[in-house]
């Protein structure tokens, strides 16, 4: 006969055995690679296929999951970037017609992750640029965030990631797949990339035609004078005195499928 007490070690053991992973410390708990997932994400889209099962798992996950797999500045930038650019494809390759009211299709809560539904504006100025209000040009931040974006922004800002975020039209940047571990080198050589197709610089007049990403962002690059040492360094203007620079028109055609490996 099971005695009273072999009975309560027996309880014992399978309330351990069953011990919540909540009750474990962070280190212990059981992470996804979210970094991978984004990566799959967009060579899914790249060779044409389906990609509802990850689009399943962003809408499934939750903030503290994200939060301890993207527990570098690294490894947040390249999930978002790509994170962004895959919805991009997604939902304009599913209609283009959203592309027509370009302000709403940007501003619209259409992107289901981490339980909750949200904007590429709060992807891009919250989140990778680090609560940037959208219209300060840089300089101006959000007073309030919400929670999944003080948890999940990034810890530093990248002035390159606008050369890596692809909006779906002409003038954006193409689609790389990034990988957090070789983030700095892929966005180096897209900036690089980017700014030499991009810039015209006229010697005899000493002006420089440059996108308007550099207009619009300005804060990000450090003013005028930032933009001035960005193209000296990239070596598409010769000296930063005395040039001046002129904003080109963007061209927002529509133009997807625009991949590129870096």
């Amino acid at each position: 006969m099971m005695t009273l007490k072999y009975f309560f070690g027996l309880v014992l053991i399978g309330l351990i055995g069953c011990k919540s992973t909540d009750n474990l410390p962070e280190t212990q708990k059981n992470t996804r690679d979210y970094n991978e997932l984004s990566e799959n994400f967009l060579l899914k889209i790249k060779n044409n296929e389906d990609t509802s099962d990850i689009q399943r798992t962003l809408a499934k996950s939750t903030i503290g999951e994200l939060e301890r797999a993207l527990d570098t500045n690294n490894k947040k930038l390249a999930f978002w970037v790509n994170i962004y650019n895959a919805y991009i494809q997604v939902l304009l390759k599913e209609n283009p017609d959203l592309y027509n009211d370009r302000g709403e299709f940007f501003k619209k809560e259409q992107i289901p992750i981490a339980g909750d539904t949200i904007s590429f504006a709060k992807i891009e100025h919250g989140i990778i640029r680090k609560s940037q209000w959208e219209y300060g040009l840089g300089y101006i931040r959000k007073w309030f965030p919400g929670k999944l974006e003080r948890k999940l922004r990034v810890d530093e800002r990248d002035y390159r990631i606008h050369f890596a975020l692809n909006c779906g039209a002409k003038d954006c940047p193409p689609v790389a797949i990034y990988e957090w571990e070789r983030l700095d080198e892929q966005f180096s050589k897209g900036t690089t990339k980017y700014l030499q197709r991009t810039t015209d610089y006229d010697k005899p007049k000493k002006e420089v035609a440059v996108t308007s990403l550099f207009n619009w962002f300005r804060g990000d690059f450090g003013g005028k004078s930032g933009v001035k040492d960005i193209l000296k360094k990239e070596g598409l203007i010769p000296t930063t005195k005395g040039i001046d620079i002129n904003y080109k028109n963007y061209d927002w055609t529509l133009d997807l499928d625009n991949f590129v490996d870096l």
